[in-house]
């Protein structure tokens, strides 16, 4: 059901595809900040402390929701499942927040790509769903483009590099971990569990390089924080506004959003192999979500019901 936002976009005469292209601008626009935060922050903090307020800023704005929800959201079959999810989840996050301090933004954006491509190839290897050769030869193409970005030959892999790659990988193993949740638990209790196990795990890391942070830092810290939950709310309303094959095409302005800040923050400008790879890989993640939705149509015809998720897409943002 609609809420009053939605009402009113719809009086306004805003179709549905549009307004999921403006929320899902908005989340990309609220990553991409937080990535050039992560950035001026870390000049005085390490990623892994970063990771840890983010985590806890992020849980602070998001308690009066959980309080809507009561005791009855945490009632769940597979708490270890939402425990390995959380660990997956900020081992991404330390990855993706340690990269981006020590590589250009859009070249860390673009390399981010994959991780919808990593869990498609997971889901196929670990959960047992099906994958076609159309879906094969895209994540080969999605391949492709990481190459082309990282440039083997001349010598451009590097550590950062590295640590988005595995950063995707984490936040692969997190959307895996979410699609089994998804079988037995509501989106309101993994979304719960999550926000409340991923801040005393983060701070496990952030303790061994821990430094007080200064006013200026806490008021980052806050920013960052909530960036991330409205970053989020954002992503949410997008894909309940619109098919996922309509808005992810969007998501590629999170790598125009990254690199105008980069250029104009940090003086960065991405060479063109950064914006050739992306696009090879980003056009493989869009063919890969335009298949997910012509099967789950398929489905719904066969089925005669909308299938669980349906209209929801796999986030590549580990923020």
């Amino acid at each position: 059901m609609p809420d009053s936002n939605d009402r009113a976009a719809i009086r306004a005469g805003i179709s549905n595809p549009i307004r999921g292209a403006l929320w899902i601008l908005l989340s990309c626009a609220c990553f991409s900040s937080i990535a050039a935060l992560i950035r001026q922050v870390s000049a005085e903090l390490h990623p892994f402390e970063i990771v840890f307020f983010r985590n806890l800023f992020g849980l602070m704005f998001m308690v009066p929701w959980f309080l809507t929800r009561g005791r009855a959201s945490l009632r769940t079959s597979r708490p270890l499942v939402h425990g390995f999810r959380a660990v997956s989840g900020v081992g991404a996050m330390l990855c993706w927040f340690t990269a981006v301090t020590l590589m250009p933004l859009a070249e860390a954006t673009a390399l981010s790509f994959v991780a919808p491509l990593f869990a498609t190839a997971g889901a196929a290897v670990f959960l047992g769903e099906q994958v076609g050769v159309r879906r094969w030869a895209a994540l080969i193409v999605g391949f492709v483009g990481t190459l082309v970005i990282l440039r083997p030959g001349a010598g451009v892999i590097v550590l950062p590099a590295l640590l988005v790659l595995l950063g995707a990988c984490f936040t692969a193993t997190t959307l895996l971990l979410i699609k089994t949740l998804s079988r037995r638990n509501p989106p309101g209790t993994i979304v719960l569990y999550m926000g409340l196990l991923v801040t005393p795990i983060s701070a496990i890391p952030a303790v061994f390089v821990w430094e007080t942070p200064s006013a200026l830092a806490f008021a980052w810290l806050a920013a960052i924080g909530l960036l991330g939950t409205v970053g989020h709310i954002a992503l949410a309303r997008a894909f309940a506004a619109a098919e996922a094959t309509a808005v992810i095409p969007v998501n590629f302005s999170r790598l125009i959003f990254a690199a105008l800040l980069g250029y104009a923050v940090f003086g960065e400008p991405p060479d063109r192999w950064t914006w050739v790879g992306a696009g090879v890989v980003f056009s493989a993640t869009v063919f890969t979500a335009h298949r997910e939705g012509r099967r789950a149509k398929q489905r719904t015809t066969f089925d005669g019901a909308a299938p669980p998720g349906s209209r929801t897409a796999e986030k590549s943002d580990p923020i």
